[in-house]
């Protein structure tokens, strides 16, 4: 009986996050190894907590990755996968093999698991959704390194989107885009993400990963940053605690938060139903970026 009891306590705590909630529009950055799991129950969690969120009457719209699943495609096509900085080195002839394996591949299956459970998916490819303009990263010389077809998010067509959250359709983006040439590039997932909650100014926008939100020392997975105001992220970058692959996560989120975000929150999606209880605990789970 007293697991009842604090089955319907829980369900009475998330309430008043449920009546604020309601109607409201979440951007969620579905990324991670966890994707990639062996475990149906651990891949599929993501989706059941999305259909949860469909059912409360939040508006989901998913951004997903997929680099581990591009990673062995290109493996098999012989392509030699390189990074700089960072970022996947998209040559001309490798783009359609990154297009294939995120617009159709994971795609499909992220959109299959939400409407198998129940929930409503639309799958989109990221180059009907996005713009981009040929992205550069400086190299060490402060010289901009050619690392081919990879795009920055530009512009973000909203009009499939918000018909899709009119007829409470969970849109389901893939991560490339449409350049000014007119040719596909692999984008960062994160800045689409990001980019994507500038332009339709959801509630909330969240970003899963493998870690448990923004740490303190890397080395400590128990040294979140639970609060996050935008005026400190300066410091944070300037002595490394904001290094590498976070560094986008908190541009995206400190660009969606200046554009009228309320909050923005880094979660692990490895740990169960860490989306749910992000958005309606008290305590939360892992970082949040706001305004102050």
């Amino acid at each position: 009986m007293d697991n009842i009891i604090a089955k319907a306590e829980t369900l009475l705590e998330a309430l008043p996050y449920v009546q604020r909630f309601r109607g409201e529009t979440f951007v969620i950055k579905y990324g991670g190894s966890f994707m990639d799991s062996t475990d149906p129950g651990m891949r599929g969690g993501v989706a059941r907590d999305i259909v949860f969120l469909e059912a409360v009457g939040i508006n989901p719209v998913v951004v997903h990755g997929g680099g581990k699943a591009i990673t062995q495609a290109l493996d098999q096509a012989g392509f030699k996968t390189r990074f700089e900085q960072g970022h996947r080195v998209t040559t001309p002839e490798s783009v359609g093999v990154v297009e294939q394996v995120l617009s159709r591949e994971v795609n499909p299956g992220i959109v299959s698991m939400i409407n198998e459970l129940g929930g409503k998916a639309r799958g989109f490819s990221g180059t009907d959704i996005f713009r981009c303009r040929s992205f550069r990263p400086l190299g060490q010389a402060d010289e901009p390194l050619d690392i081919g077809r990879v795009g920055e998010v530009t512009e973000v067509n909203t009009e499939p989107l918000l018909d899709c959250i009119a007829q409470d359709i969970t849109p389901v983006i893939s991560p490339t885009a449409t350049g000014e040439d007119g040719q596909v590039y692999n984008c960062n997932a994160d800045v689409a993400a990001g980019q994507t909650a500038v332009a339709i100014k959801p509630k909330r926008l969240v970003y899963m990963s493998d870690v448990p939100g923004l740490l303190q020392n890397p080395d400590d997975s128990a040294s979140v940053i639970s609060h996050l105001p935008l005026a400190e992220v300066a410091a944070l970058k300037s002595n490394g605690v904001i290094s590498r692959g976070m560094i986008p996560k908190v541009d995206s989120a400190v660009s969606a938060v200046a554009a009228g975000v309320e909050k923005v929150f880094f979660i692990d999606g490895g740990m169960s139903h860490s989306l749910l209880l992000e958005i309606f605990t008290d305590a939360g789970v892992g970082t949040e970026i706001v305004e102050k």
